[in-house]
């Protein structure tokens, strides 16, 4: 689409090739491979002196409309689509980085992003230093001369603090690393990572992308300098999106402005209410006067996104009590649903990593993470006050 467009636009129409059919609904390409005219044609599209689909691990129609309409909304010149949130982050390391190279990383990050840099990318060489996910000072104490990536989440899984974005990536840029950001909370109807001058942006396409829970998929987005040895990556060694997952995500994409603000908007009020509650001892909420980086969110957010979290008083036994009376809300680890979930961090999502860095991570046992769906608030309310 060369005109400009509005995201909700974009979010219905790009990435759009009819087929001879001429259908108005997207097609889903359902095919492992795809038959060639000539054995020329086929050389050729090998090699890459002709563009074309060729085999679905590497080249999808409907794998490259969801690529599409995500890097329209995103503002980059390229997506490589893969089979989950992690095989996306997997994909940019394995693809970006070597033995003897360097991470910095934030401290406040999902649970297996945390062992991946820790466990797999150290088998190979690659060394991670975790820091506050807020405090700048620390990124820049943290730098070596094998500096090379920059990761965070912003906001971050699950206390939703807010990274300072072009704080960052101008340090970034100053070490000669790249900044790569996890923008699987906001999506890129509320935050646009790029125009911040960050490098790569990654999604968990599972979540608010799809936006009902129904499959799995991960994106890497970015320059098609940087996206090119991603792809490669892929291309090889297959953590690929399926094409029925691609169509899925690409029809969630369609109502994603829609939702987005509908999430935003009761877990706004969600958070107001449960700051009131005596039972709850601290609520986190960007979009909350009280949350830290209040100012900073409503610079670079739109609104403060789906998920709330809160903690309790009286620690675990409290959380799993708020947990465990619910009788509407889902007790699933998973989040951006339409559908309202709830978890208990530091078992499920974080209970891999070492108590050490949870504590540092500020995840405390008495913490309820909760992906706002789209009930009635009131509803939500309601069931919640069981527990609490």
């Amino acid at each position: 689409m060369t005109e400009t467009y509005q995201p909700e636009t974009l979010a219905l129409r790009a990435g759009i090739e009819r087929s001879q059919f001429h259908e108005h609904s997207e097609a889903m390409y359902l095919t492992s491979s795809f038959v060639f005219d000539n054995a020329e044609q086929a050389a050729k599209r090998f090699i890459g002196e002709e563009p074309g689909n060729i085999y679905s691990r590497f080249t999808n129609p409907t794998v490259s409309l969801f690529e599409t309409r995500l890097a329209a909304l995103e503002g980059a010149e390229q997506c490589v689509a893969t089979s989950s949130g992690m095989a996306a982050i997997l994909s940019t390391c394995m693809a970006l980085l070597k033995a003897g190279d360097h991470v910095v990383a934030s401290q406040s990050i999902f649970g297996s992003t945390v062992n991946l840099f820790n466990n797999v990318m150290k088998k190979f060489g690659v060394e991670t230093t975790f820091v506050s996910a807020t405090d700048v000072a620390q990124w820049q104490a943290a730098v070596r001369p094998n500096t090379k990536l920059f990761f965070l989440e912003t906001p971050s899984n699950p206390l939703t603090e807010i990274s300072d974005l072009a704080a960052i990536a101008a340090l970034a840029k100053s070490c000669g690393a790249l900044l790569a950001v996890d923008n699987c909370f906001c999506t890129p109807i509320l935050q646009r990572p790029l125009d911040f001058g960050t490098d790569i942006v990654i999604h968990s396409a599972t979540k608010y992308l799809d936006g009902q829970g129904r499959v799995l998929g991960g994106a890497v987005l970015g320059s098609k300098k940087l996206m090119e040895p991603v792809y490669g990556f892929l291309r090889t060694t297959g953590p690929t999106m399926s094409a029925f997952n691609a169509w899925v995500f690409a029809k969630g994409i369609e109502t994603l402005k829609l939702r987005m603000e509908a999430h935003s908007a009761n877990a706004l009020q969600l958070a107001q209410w449960l700051e009131q509650q005596p039972s709850v001892a601290r609520v986190f909420y960007p979009g909350l006067p009280s949350h830290p980086q209040h100012a900073l969110a409503l610079k670079q957010q739109k609104t403060g996104g789906g998920i709330v979290s809160f903690e309790v008083k009286g620690g675990k036994s409290a959380a799993w009590r708020v947990i465990d009376n619910t009788r509407m809300l889902s007790i699933t680890a998973n989040l951006g649903d339409t559908k309202t979930t709830i978890t208990h961090p530091a078992t499920t999502t974080h209970a891999r990593i070492t108590p050490e860095a949870r504590a540092a991570a500020g995840i405390g046992d008495g913490l309820i993470r909760i992906g706002v769906g789209l009930e009635a608030l009131v509803d939500i309310q309601n069931d919640l006050a069981k527990g609490l």
